[in-house]
């Protein structure tokens, strides 16, 4: 049978700015089914923000597909701005948005990072949430940032990228004998110096981008502006954020089946080698998400580029129009 692939390039039939507050404005943008099944699109990072390829994951006879970038990042301004940027102000943005666009409720679709943020939606908007689709599960929680950020981690696969990530970090005066990496690379993405600023941003991507495909090279050099909103956001959060880093987040860590997920339609599509968002996430959430389905991915990582995870998701997206209805 063959493998579903991507539907063909479309363009949005209404965009714009929404005032979010705090002098944030958000991006989004409709495409596809005016009168279709309502899905938003959460993208990764914190910070990645959207781009056209994402569109052609859905059926545009079937979806009525909203797409926007979270604050700081991608279209919406102000760009790389961590101020009253935590995750929920996102949160507060999904419902405004949705709220704006007159939609009653809607599937989410989030990966990575997109799938911490839809966690978070779906606790506090069940009765908002008609389905989730997610890929490369992501939750924030103190293990899946020091698998990251910390020796013993993902350094161990990916040894000579783990060390040009932390060499950054000799020449860049934030690193004492007992600073996190992490919280040393956040101290200069806050810097004062636009350089210094520059070059940690790089070098953040570019140690994520290397785990990121099983099938790429190392990967092209990140563009400045995207790599500066991704790496000054996703380290902002991950540090300062106290709704993040908890051994139990989004009711993950006791065991106990997540009430608030209770009857909402669930497939979690994972790649097995996925080295950034390792599968034990996953794994952990759909043992209590009942009723939900995980879709293990033999030959893929963690990007949707991987063929075999895109296909993957393409049809989860597809029966997920059936089970949202």
């Amino acid at each position: 049978m063959p493998k579903p692939k991507l539907y063909p390039a479309i363009e949005p039939h209404a965009q714009g700015l929404l005032d979010v507050g705090q002098g944030h404005q958000v991006y989004w943008e409709e495409c596809g089914n005016p009168e279709g099944l309502p899905v938003v699109f959460l993208h990764g990072g914190p910070g990645g923000g959207c781009s056209d390829y994402l569109r052609r994951f859905f059926n545009p006879a079937v979806y009525r597909v909203v797409l926007f970038d979270q604050r700081g990042c991608g279209r919406s301004v102000p760009h790389a701005c961590t101020q009253d940027n935590f995750i929920h102000h996102l949160v507060g943005d999904m419902e405004l948005l949705r709220n704006t666009l007159f939609i009653d409720r809607w599937v989410l679709c989030g990966g990575s990072w997109g799938c911490t943020l839809a966690l978070a939606y779906a606790q506090q908007h069940a009765d908002r949430v008609r389905g989730i689709v997610m890929r490369g599960v992501f939750a924030a929680r103190t293990s899946e940032m020091n698998w990251l950020y910390q020796a013993g981690g993902a350094s161990q696969v990916f040894a000579k990228e783990w060390a040009q990530f932390a060499s950054h970090l000799d020449k860049g005066h934030a690193m004492g004998q007992d600073t996190h990496v992490l919280n040393a690379y956040e101290a200069l993405l806050q810097s004062d110096d636009p350089e210094q600023q520059a070059q940690a941003a790089a070098a953040w991507c570019t140690w994520e981008d290397s785990l990121c495909s099983v099938h790429s090279s190392l990967p092209s050099q990140p563009d400045p502006l995207r790599a500066l909103a991704m790496a000054r956001i996703s380290a902002h959060m991950f540090v300062h954020d106290p709704a993040l880093n908890q051994a139990q987040c989004w009711g993950l860590g006791d065991g106990k089946p997540l009430s608030y997920l209770a009857g909402v339609a669930g497939i979690i599509v994972q790649g097995q080698f996925d080295m950034v968002t390792p599968a034990v996430t996953a794994w952990q959430l759909h043992q209590v998400w009942l009723g939900s389905q995980l879709r293990m991915v033999h030959t893929a990582g963690h990007s949707s580029s991987d063929p075999a995870l895109q296909a993957a998701l393409v049809e989860a997206l597809n029966d997920m129009a059936s089970l949202a209805r």
